[in-house]
């Protein structure tokens, strides 16, 4: 069990980190270790604390300590009083040592690189070489050891040892998007190490894990679903929507997208990178957008703005999209993402399932089938496997606690249905429903009625009663922000990565 040793650290008051170092491969326990990077921000309410809860702001690839020195007990104020909230950088992410980074452009050379395939501009050999370099890249520029052992059953295993190492005898969890697949197969492997879990925002783990180009296809598919309730929110408020599109938003949208691709408009009012703006940045940044209703009066503004020929608030989003830092580099979270997402998903392994899957993707979602098919070629490419990967069943016993899954029926990223069978294939679990939009719904519009019933299951173990439904309360109002800054409206923590072919979710 590794030892701990807090120091202050961050920006915000109070929050503590430390390092710890874990097996590499845990069917050598005694061998090589990784460094785990983990940052704490201890109860607030002296004499309630109910023990540690672990949190994973989805990804994969994202830091979750990050978030937490930045923001202490202001993340989840809430279940900070009861609660030390527990951040850890997974391995090979973060400050965890090793870290991946593929150094790249992810707009030239990562696996979304523009100009996005199409049928129309398909070239087998270019697209085969391409996605061959950039896995080239990763392997020559990462240590194969930790791009062997990054797969998210060994981050369970992680996550088992630093709960023995807080002292917890039972595991507390909040896990978002890819969050809940770690919560799900710590679940499974750990049925009697934790007390309460919740997961929100699901991704159906089985088919993510097993049928993953059916799962990005499900992306796709529920990104197109989220652009229509944004249509139709602007044609019937025109003013939330500064008049973008009148009485058809959709035919506008399809016009000015068509536009852009002929020829690029500027950006100049983004200062922090005013590089102008074409069709595929419109797309990114709609994409990105979505996964927020709090950012649709960016997005129009974004569209309102480009119709008028001015694309700063589209090259933000589509920064935002691609996580371009200020300085023009790419954050290594992108790499990340995909590194260990290809060691252990199951991927085909030669070219034909993608070209299919890309072609099937253009005739069914016209705005958004880059998320899948094409720009998945590197992960078949891929020569590493995480050979200790978990892929099934995930199944929770009776006997154990039951997980608190939580899910929004119009979510951009993990679509309802999802969670359905994420609930029916784990056995016993706990379906939570926000009616509403945008991805994952804690903190994000039902303050009475989500909230309040998650953070009570969160401190007493007690279960909203079965069927249990809330309403989002979050209109779609609000002024832009300044497309000067890099600021946007609050937006779930997992925005801030980019939304490869299936999550960032």
């Amino acid at each position: 069990m590794p030892a701990l040793s807090w120091r202050p650290c961050g920006t915000a008051a109070g929050v503590l980190c430390t390092s710890a170092r874990v097996p590499l491969d845990y069917d050598q326990p005694g061998g090589r270790t990784v460094k785990l990077f983990v940052a704490r921000s201890p109860a607030t309410g002296p004499g309630r604390r109910i023990g540690s809860l672990f949190v994973n702001p989805g990804g994969p690839g994202t830091s979750a300590a990050d978030t937490l020195e930045a923001n202490g007990a202001g993340l989840f104020t809430v279940l900070n009083r009861r609660f030390d909230i527990v951040g850890m950088d997974p391995r090979g992410v973060g400050r965890s040592q090793p870290s991946i980074d593929c150094k790249v452009n992810q707009e030239k050379q990562g696996p979304l690189a523009q100009p996005f395939t199409t049928p129309r501009n398909l070239r087998v050999s270019p697209l085969v070489s391409e996605a061959a370099g950039y896995n080239r890249r990763c392997l020559a520029l990462n240590p194969t050891s930790i791009l062997a052992h990054v797969s998210t059953a060994n981050v369970a295993r992680d996550l088992n040892l630093l709960r023995r190492a807080v002292g917890e005898h039972r595991l507390n969890y909040l896990g978002f998007s890819y969050g809940t697949l770690l919560g799900s197969t710590f679940a499974t492997l750990f049925p009697r190490s934790y007390r309460t879990m919740v997961l929100d925002g699901p991704l159906d783990a089985d088919v993510y894990m097993n049928s993953p180009l059916s799962s990005s296809a499900d992306l796709a598919s529920a990104l197109e679903r989220a652009l229509g309730r944004f249509f139709r929110a602007c044609a019937v408020d025109q003013a939330a929507c500064r008049g973008f599109g009148g009485k058809n938003p959709r035919r506008a949208y399809d016009r000015l997208a068509k536009r852009l691709d002929a020829a690029r408009i500027p950006a100049a009012g983004y200062m922090p990178d005013p590089r102008p703006v074409d069709g595929d940045d419109l797309r990114a940044a709609t994409a990105i957008a979505l996964y927020s209703k709090q950012a649709w009066p960016v997005l129009a503004q974004a569209l309102a703005g480009a119709e008028a020929g001015d694309g700063s608030f589209t090259r933000l989003l589509a920064d935002l999209y691609y996580v371009r830092n200020a300085d023009g580099s790419y954050d290594q979270s992108s790499d990340r993402y995909f590194a260990i997402r290809a060691a252990e998903v199951r991927y085909p392994s030669f070219i034909q399932p993608y070209l299919r899957a890309g072609a099937r993707a253009w005739r069914n979602d016209r705005h958004f089938w880059f998320t899948t098919g094409y720009s998945e070629l590197s992960y078949g490419l891929y020569p590493i496997t995480d050979r200790d990967a978990f892929y099934g069943p995930f199944r929770v016993p009776s006997s154990s606690p039951t997980p608190l899954v939580l899910a929004t029926t119009h979510d951009p990223a993990t679509p309802y249905r999802g969670a359905k069978n994420l609930v029916r294939d784990l056995g016993n679990a706990r379906l939570l429903t926000m009616r509403g939009d945008g991805h994952t719904a804690y903190l994000n519009g039902s303050p009475d009625c989500i909230d309040g019933k998650i953070e009570s299951y969160l401190v007493t173990g007690a279960l909203p009663a079965v069927g249990t439904t809330c309403r989002q309360n979050a209109p779609f109002t609000g002024p832009a922000p300044s497309a000067r800054s890099r600021a946007v409206p609050r937006v779930p923590s997992i925005l801030q990565g980019p939304v490869m072919p299936q999550i960032r979710r």
